[in-house]
């Protein structure tokens, strides 16, 4: 356990423009950033024990996180695709 907060712009970044832009553009991947950012909080309050929760529950929330980052990188991948073919 590191206590470290995956913020989505560490985990990204070199995508911080482009999920600025999602968010502003795609109310889908803006509700998947606001849900990644409240999961990772919640995660995070566990750790420092601020909030501790139990070890079953802190698993699903780090899974619930890995699933939202996997689809929020899709997107990401996604859109750059998008732009590079169209311009």
């Amino acid at each position: 356990m590191t206590h470290v907060p995956h913020e989505l712009s560490e985990e990204f970044p070199n995508k911080i423009e482009i999920m600025a832009r999602l968010r502003d553009e795609n109310g889908h991947f803006a509700r998947l950033y606001d849900e990644y950012h409240d999961v990772n909080r919640a995660i995070h309050r566990a750790e420092t024990l601020v909030e501790p929760i139990a070890p079953d529950a802190e698993e699903e929330l780090r899974r619930r996180r890995l699933r939202l980052k996997d689809e929020i990188w899709a997107m990401i991948r996604a859109a750059e695709c998008a732009e590079s073919a169209g311009g």
